[in-house]
């Protein structure tokens, strides 16, 4: 990878904290935003209600002061209260027009006169806004009364200017927004202040991570960190421990190797100094020694190094049928069955299942007496394979001896005295167990090996 690889690789990505602040602040702007609102309608209505029903008392006051005069003209027997009737272009206006009669009107109309619109009756307040006076806007109730003695429908109207009006709802607006956006910094620095002081333990795990690379501590302390950073510390110390245990392992093969192999080596060597007439024999024997070995650390090593993959799984039965395919051109005249649950599934590679069952049942059908059984059956959390033969089967004094690297108890035929020994290092590695006892139904050997289910 080059160096600006490398540098784009490491570069943060987005700021956790940041994240989390705006899309406090996006929600927060959206709900004030959302009430400042319905808010400003509910607040608007009910200024607008109380103006209205201000215009509605005069026109009421107007209606009961209304009589027919003897002309059948509609006049008052008694003056409005509000002295802006009276004074020309005051805001205040009223009006009352029949069909067939002049306006009645206040003189605050002046030489103007509300418009009337003849095409709808009101028998009821009708609230309205009116922009027919040029300089302007108006609210206007208006109904239709047929007062006593008079059969014409008369037309009631009260106007006020809507400058009082909008300048109330103006305020209130303002007095709104400026409320509304106080209340959103507010609200949006203690989202910012909450986070930050949220996320400030990830800043001491942080350090705390840094004083261990620095080699000032062994472990992550989580006394001192919340209770909800404690599982991640408690899976980093794990994570840890792991590590620490596959560098033990790794340092432990490579001594126990070297150990292994310093013997061999150390024969050859001397038999090569003393020009030994069998130094081709010492070297292929010696050869043969260190390449066991060298295949049960390998197998050992690897197995390790996968353990630590959580996502290892392996089905069972196919891995069976691979092996019995394997093992049935091997010794053609074995007889091998298979039973039990095909579904169950293992957490383990699919390399080292095969090889356990490949050294397991390899072993039947070269030491057995010509038949071989398999059953795979569920116990608990584990898996359970059951590899029985007819052979004469190994005392008890003996099982436990034969998983120790280069034990054979028949050397007629051909082996390494490594397949158990690997078996169970690996099976061991993965969380399993391996134990061999008597098989009651055939006689022979049963190697009972389990393994952990897979989730």
């Amino acid at each position: 990878m080059t160096q600006a690889g490398e540098k784009q690789s490491a570069r943060p990505g987005a700021s956790l904290s940041r994240r989390m602040i705006l899309i406090a602040a996006g929600w927060i702007s959206l709900l004030l935003l959302g009430g400042g609102i319905a808010l400003d309608r509910v607040l608007t209505t009910a200024v607008t209600n109380n103006f209205d029903a201000g215009l509605e008392y005069v026109m009421t006051q107007m209606i009961a002061s209304a009589e027919i005069g003897p002309d059948g003209e509609v006049r008052l027997n008694r003056p409005l209260g509000d002295q802006r009737f009276l004074e020309p272009y005051s805001g205040m206006y009223w009006q009352v027009s029949g069909s067939g009669y002049d306006l009645f009107r206040s003189r605050s109309l002046w030489d103007q006169a509300l418009r009337i619109n003849p095409s709808h009756g009101d028998d009821k307040a009708h609230f309205y806004d009116s922009n027919e006076f040029p300089d302007e806007q108006l609210r206007i109730v208006e109904r239709d009364i047929y007062l006593p003695t008079s059969q014409t429908r008369w037309r009631f109207q009260v106007a006020q200017g809507r400058e009082t009006l909008d300048s109330q709802i103006k305020t209130l607006r303002s007095t709104l927004l400026k409320s509304f956006v106080l209340l959103g910094v507010g609200l949006i620095g203690m989202a910012a202040l909450q986070t930050l002081y949220g996320l400030w333990p990830l800043r001491k795990l942080q350090v705390a991570i840094a004083n261990m690379r620095a080699g000032r501590a062994r472990r992550i302390e989580a006394r001192a960190l919340p209770r909800e950073v404690a599982p991640l510390v408690s899976e980093l110390n794990g994570l840890l421990a792991h590590n620490e245990t596959q560098a033990e392992e790794a340092r432990e093969h490579a001594g126990n190797l070297a150990h292994a192999l310093k013997t061999p080596l150390t024969v050859i060597m001397n038999a090569a100094t003393a020009q030994s007439p069998d130094l081709g024999e010492t070297v292929m024997r010696e050869a043969a020694t260190m390449r066991r070995q060298v295949d049960h650390h390998l197998a050992r090593a690897r197995a390790v190094g996968r353990r630590g993959q959580s996502q290892s799984r392996a089905d069972i039965w196919p891995s069976l049928q691979s092996v019995e395919r394997a093992v049935a051109r091997l010794y053609d005249k074995v007889r091998l069955d298979l039973a039990g649950e095909k579904e169950l599934v293992v957490r383990i590679e699919r390399q080292d299942l095969d090889e356990i069952l490949g050294n397991l049942i390899e072993n039947a059908a070269k030491y057995g007496g010509g038949s071989v059984f398999v059953t795979v059956q569920r116990d608990g959390d584990f898996a359970e394979v059951l590899v029985e033969d007819d052979g004469p089967g190994i005392i008890a004094k003996d099982r436990e001896r034969l998983f120790n690297r280069g034990v054979r108890l028949d050397r007629s035929k051909p082996g390494t005295g490594l397949g158990l020994a690997i078996v169970r290092d690996v099976t061991e590695i993965y969380g399993g167990t391996v134990a061999l006892e008597e098989s009651e139904d055939m006689g022979g050997l049963l190697v009972r090996l389990r393994l952990p289910l897979a989730a």
